[in-house]
């Protein structure tokens, strides 16, 4: 058994190309040795940013022979009287034996004629040598790029290749590369070095580049690095903020990790913390640290009770310059940090509602007019929101404010240099102006959720301001014809509705939204008459839309399919899910609780039961009420006067608005299940398919009822067992 590897060595490479490149380079290999019959241990992909690696345990030095047996043309065409005939002379060619080796074989169909075929093994050396440029070539990601003469594409230049296994170099050259890369045993170390390496063997390929500073191995570089962040930060008592994102990149941009602590002037603490935070992660990567214990203020006007005046940074060059390099990042930082401190001044020597008046020269989108009128339009649906809620009179003088101002920091030169920060300077600015810290809440918390796990607003107004964006987003993007499709939703479409669905579900909040759709569709279309809306046609693919949204969030939630497509799949009417989307949440959630139980085994057994013969019938699924469908003086068994009154019991709890009527309504079928089983077995069950049609009209609405009164919990039909 062998040890395969391959260094594929570039110039620095982008921090987000590994973590797309490895998982496809692992695949490629492990899928191609498996077809090549390569037997193989362990595959590890790793890199660093000059460079990618495949290291391959206990690789097979060559393939097995193969006997495979290949059946032929039947013997009678094969042979006549014992002499082969073309037919047999063309099958031993194909397989490259002679007429003379053939086989006849007894099948089920009758003799035929089979062909033994011995396939040779061939060598690790041999077949690596052919795979290695595919596994290179196969590669995809962002941005990729021709350098030279040559027409290879990567996604930086390839300076040198690295095949060995074990000690043997594998004969591999790249073709379209300039100049023409040919795999050595020769490697790089630090790029502050960048004299080559010998890598004597591919066994030894971590330890000898680690004996020249370079450490390969990407998951050991990553913890080095976040125990190096988190000794810093417990010695200056502090916490830092480094999330995930910032962690991986990182980890993508340093091939010897070395901690550095700098500092900035405390004067600059007189900027908010997202500012200093965002400056130092976002642009500069490095890590700020916050105080200990720090109270989290979204509103706070500077950072004097929450950061330290200090940062990490995670260095790519040699320890002896750490001072020099210290140095120079603090120098950069003072510098970002002063731009900072003037695009605040300058945004706060103008007012926040002179600044919404630049809005009317920024455009939003073709044919919608500017920032100004996209204010304007969710002005409306705002309105609209505070009748349709019932909010009280504070909340609704509150989110009134909130979005007549919500947008003025899209302007700010603040914002402009730092696109992160909208909706947290525009809050910032109003609370200073002296805004209420209501208004200013919500304008902060509007843009949430950005995107999925993000926390929701916690404010009324906040999360009133928050539906009324993405409803005018959704409506009006829709309106001039684009829609999402595929990976391709370039307004983020599928996010504003995610975050409709779940703003409803955790304030509980009873919208008709089908409802509000029909109203601002009418609306649109006098609003933006050059666009050609049709309302009803707008509204429908909107509520479409949104049904695929809920699909979607239930599901990643956890929800088995089958129950999120009984409440919200196609078979249940649009106005029925989107006249309430906080009640199919409901209706949901007590089906996972009855399922968990076993309780809703029992409710189906009732259900499909009779739903399986009412599809017979023609009661339309909207009845809930016997008193008109049902007429008592045609029963003829006690068991349909003991059916009705579980009908009738169930009526009330369908029309009921309280919280528990869905679990009453489960608890009801259940309880109705023997009077079910004594309609259809025993001595008091009835033929339902009775040659009286209007005894079998009156039983089959008996069956509809119940169908259509358990399918204001769900579909019955949707779930499976």
């Amino acid at each position: 058994m062998s040890t395969l590897l391959v260094e594929i060595g570039t110039e620095e490479l982008p921090a987000d190309f590994a973590r797309l490149a490895l998982p496809q380079l692992e695949q490629l290999v492990s899928r191609d040795l498996q077809g090549l019959r390569l037997s193989y241990g362990m595959i590890q992909c790793t890199s660093t940013p000059r460079r990618l690696v495949v290291l391959v345990e206990d690789l097979a030095s060559a393939t097995a022979d193969l006997e495979e047996v290949r059946k032929g043309p039947p013997a009678g065409q094969a042979f006549k009287n014992g002499v082969p005939t073309q037919a047999a002379a063309g099958f031993a060619k194909r397989c490259g034996l002679k007429p003379e080796d053939l086989e006849i074989r007894e099948t089920p169909k009758g003799p035929f004629v089979f062909a033994t075929v011995l396939q040779h093994g061939r060598s690790a050396m041999e077949l690596l040598t052919d795979q290695i440029p595919e596994w290179i070539g196969s590669l995809q990601g962002r941005r990729f790029m021709r350098w030279g003469e040559g027409e290879r594409r990567f996604s930086r230049p390839i300076r040198w290749l690295v095949a060995l296994l074990d000690e043997q170099i594998i004969p591999v050259c790249l073709d379209g590369s300039d100049p023409e890369i040919c795999a050595a045993n020769l490697s790089r170390g630090h790029r502050l070095h960048d004299q080559a390496v010998i890598i004597p063997s591919a066994g030894s390929y971590v330890q000898t580049l680690a004996k020249v500073g370079v450490e390969v191995d990407r998951q050991k570089r990553g913890t080095l690095i976040r125990q190096a962040i988190d000794t810093a930060a417990a010695g200056l008592e502090a916490c830092p903020d480094c999330p995930d994102d910032l962690f991986e990149e990182l980890t993508d941009l340093v091939e010897a990790p070395l901690l550095l602590e700098g500092a900035f002037a405390k004067s600059y603490l007189d900027l908010p913390a997202e500012v200093l935070s965002t400056v130092m992660r976002v642009h500069q990567r490095y890590v700020p640290l916050y105080r200990l214990n720090a109270v989290n203020d979204p509103l706070a006007l500077d950072a004097k009770s929450s950061l330290l005046p200090r940062f990490l940074c995670i260095s790519n060059g040699l320890a002896k310059a750490s001072d020099p390099v210290r140095l120079g990042n603090e120098r950069v930082l003072k510098a970002r940090l002063a731009d900072a401190e003037f695009f605040v001044e300058a945004d706060r020597s103008l007012a926040s509602i002179e600044r919404r008046k630049k809005l009317a020269h920024v455009t939003f989108a073709e044919g919608l007019g500017s920032l100004l009128d996209r204010v304007e339009r969710m002005e409306w649906i705002t309105d609209v929101l505070v009748e349709l809620l019932d909010l009280s009179a504070e909340i609704s003088v509150q989110v009134r404010r909130a979005v007549h101002l919500c947008k003025h920091d899209l302007v700010s030169q603040m914002v402009g240099e730092f696109p992160e920060l909208q909706g947290v300077m525009g809050a910032k600015y109003l609370l200073a102006e002296g805004e209420p810290r209501e208004v200013a809440l919500a304008v902060l918390e509007h843009y949430l959720p950005r995107g999925a796990g993000d926390t929701l607003p916690e404010s009324e107004s906040g999360a009133v301001l928050a539906l009324a964006e993405r409803l005018e987003l959704l409506l009006s993007i829709y309106a001039k014809g684009d829609r999402p499709s595929g990976s391709s939703d370039p307004y983020a479409l599928r996010r504003a509705g995610n975050g409709l669905l779940q703003i409803l579900w955790s304030k509980g909040w009873r919208l008709n939204l089908l409802a509000l759709l029909q109203r601002a569709t009418n609306h649109w279309s006098k609003l933006l008459p050059h666009l050609k809306v049709t309302p009803s046609t707008l509204a429908a693919e909107l509520g479409e839309f949104l049904r695929q949204r809920m699909l979607s969030l239930l599901e990643e939630a956890g929800t088995d399919t089958d129950l999120a497509q009984a409440v919200a799949g196609e078979t249940v009417l649009i106005d029925r899910l989107l006249s309430d989307p906080a009640d199919a949440r409901l209706r949901v959630d007590l089906l996972v609780r009855m399922r968990r139980t076993g309780k809703l085994l029992a409710v189906q057994a009732v259900v499909t039961r009779a739903a399986r013969l009412a599809e017979k019938g023609d009661l339309p699924a909207t009845v809930l009420s016997a008193a008109e469908v049902v007429d008592p003086d045609l029963f003829e068994k006690p068991s349909e006067l003991e059916m009705l009154k579980v009908l009738d019991a169930l009526e009330p709890i369908t029309k009921d608005s309280s919280s528990e009527r869905y679990r009453h309504l489960a608890d009801g079928l259940i309880a109705g299940s023997e009077a079910l089983a004594a309609f259809f077995d025993g001595d008091q069950s009835v033929m339902v398919m009775s040659e009286d049609l209007a005894v079998r009209a009156n039983r089959l609405n008996l069956l509809s009822l119940l169908r259509n009164q358990a399918g204001v919990l769900a579909d019955f039909s949707q779930i499976s067992g």
